[in-house]
């Protein structure tokens, strides 16, 4: 059984790991190959990307300048000088035989994030950020042989090791969150797993309680999700921890996580550093960025996630959950942000983009730029709906007509005639007729039964097709009794 802080009985869980962030440059890291998603196979391919003879690679200098983003912004030290070095191994999908990757000279390294537990935050370091090329794609369902796809082939990642400083798989989840969030939020990353474009790893081992030296780990790979991380790790740590306890030696391999069947196999016997033969590539100069550009792009740096989570709390005096829902994004903040300044209602602004505007941006399947629903169309809805010219179920109508047609809210509310009718007089008229019409009603409910008002209520609403002003009708019925 595990306990909040990751100890299984006499053991000590230890969890790192390695996140294959692939950046939004427009073109490979060595050569001008376009590096977009999703395009006819092979269509993004040269003799750089297939290592041929002759073919001398370029650096991507955006490239370089993102992994110094993302080394700022989770705190590291970076490299004034550092180099490539090709690291060799087979596979199909690595046409050259090796791969371009940073090794004993990393751009970023000793950075740090911190994450939120119940019991406080918790920092957990940052080994190294270093840059590197993907491999290639193997498509093993289209054909009776498996199939290369070489679009993929030099991609631009930054590579992102953590220290082996997490205990649980909640802590490793978080740890996720929050680099995703940060990545997002420099907008060097779409960060979408589906598409492999934010890929994780996670090595696994467990120690008796107060040793210092590191068990036997195990590296996990195929985790398309977050949640399948943390499913994977946990089931990880029971397989050691049973092979242990049975007095049997845990074996350093590299598993893959079958999230149907909810187990690890084994995929081959792990490398070590040595096994890869890593030696400077020779076709590269050193990547060198002096002081002063590094300066340079650290002014680009956002507002960045913890920053934003610890502004809204104190400046909109959110609660926590609020809070991390709207600073998901930069995106979503910016729109609270814009709804905020125009309503100058935050309780309501916060309610109506968490129920509403997610419920549509996740029907819809489109980013919230995309929206009909701007943040100026919101506020105008919210400030209609506070002003009681239509009432609160109104303006969600008026928010999903808006969606579907691109109309203003002014136009759906006169073309659907959803005013709403706040005159005291009017309403009185329609209260004493519907109060003439059930006498026995009104006796009672002036001998005490008030859950009649809802009665009432009711019928107003019935006789003025929901345009009644309920705040209105209280008041007058109020009045009358």
């Amino acid at each position: 059984m595990i306990n909040q802080v990751g100890v299984i009985l006499q053991y000590e869980v230890v969890i790192g790991l390695e996140v294959h962030a692939q950046l939004k440059t427009n073109t490979k890291i060595f050569c001008g190959c376009a590096t977009s998603f999703g395009d006819a196979a092979n269509s993004h391919g040269c003799p750089v990307c297939l290592g041929l003879p002759g073919a001398l690679p370029v650096m991507n200098k955006a490239a370089r300048d993102m992994a110094v983003l993302a080394g700022k912004a989770t705190h590291c030290s970076i490299r004034e000088h550092s180099i490539f070095a090709r690291k060799n191994y087979f596979y199909a999908d690595l046409p050259k035989g090796y791969q371009i990757s940073q090794y004993e000279e990393p751009i970023c390294e000793g950075g740090y994030l911190d994450i939120s537990l119940p019991s406080g935050p918790k920092r957990l370091g940052i080994t190294r950020i270093h840059l590197e090329e993907d491999a290639g794609k193997l498509i093993h369902d289209k054909d009776v042989d498996s199939l290369f796809d070489v679009n993929r082939c030099g991609t631009p990642l930054i590579e992102i090791v953590s220290e082996p400083d997490m205990r649980s798989s909640r802590e490793a989840y978080l740890y996720l969150v929050q680099l995703k969030k940060i990545l997002e939020y420099l907008d060097i990353c779409d960060c979408n797993m589906e598409e492999g474009s934010f890929r994780c790893d996670a090595n696994i081992s467990l120690r008796p309680q107060g040793q210092k030296e590191l068990g036997t780990k195990t590296e996990l790979k195929n985790m398309n999700s977050f949640r399948n991380v943390e499913k994977a790790i946990e089931y990880e740590i029971a397989r050691q921890k049973d092979i242990l306890i049975r007095g049997g030696e845990v074996v350093q391999q590299t598993l893959l996580w079958d999230a149907a069947q909810k187990i690890t196999k084994t995929m081959r016997t792990k490398e070590d550093a040595h096994d890869y033969r890593y030696f400077p590539d020779p076709d590269l100069a050193p990547v060198v960025i002096t002081a002063e550009e590094i300066a340079e792009i650290e002014k680009s740096l956002p507002e960045l996630p913890r920053e934003k989570e610890s502004r809204f709390a104190r400046e909109y005096e959110l609660d926590e959950d609020a809070v991390q829902v709207l600073t998901e994004s930069i995106s979503l903040a910016d729109y609270f942000e814009e709804v905020v300044s125009q309503t100058q209602d935050i309780k309501k602004s916060a309610g109506w983009i968490m129920s509403e505007i997610l419920r549509l941006r996740k029907e819809r399947g489109v980013p919230l730029e995309e929206l009909h629903v701007t943040p100026t169309v919101l506020a105008d809805i919210i400030m209609m709906v506070r002003d009681g010219k239509i009432s609160a179920s109104a303006g969600k109508r008026v928010l999903n007509e808006v969606e579907e047609s691109g109309e203003s809210p002014a136009a759906v509310v006169d073309r659907l005639g959803l005013v709403q009718i706040s005159d005291s007089s009017e309403l009185a008229g329609i209260v004493d007729t519907i109060f003439a019409e059930n006498p026995r009603e009104v006796e009672r409910l002036q001998a005490g039964e008030k859950k009649l008002i809802s009665f009432f209520m009711g019928q107003v609403m019935k006789a003025t097709r929901g345009k009644a002003n309920p705040g209105e009708v209280t008041k007058i019925i109020s009045a009358k009794l």
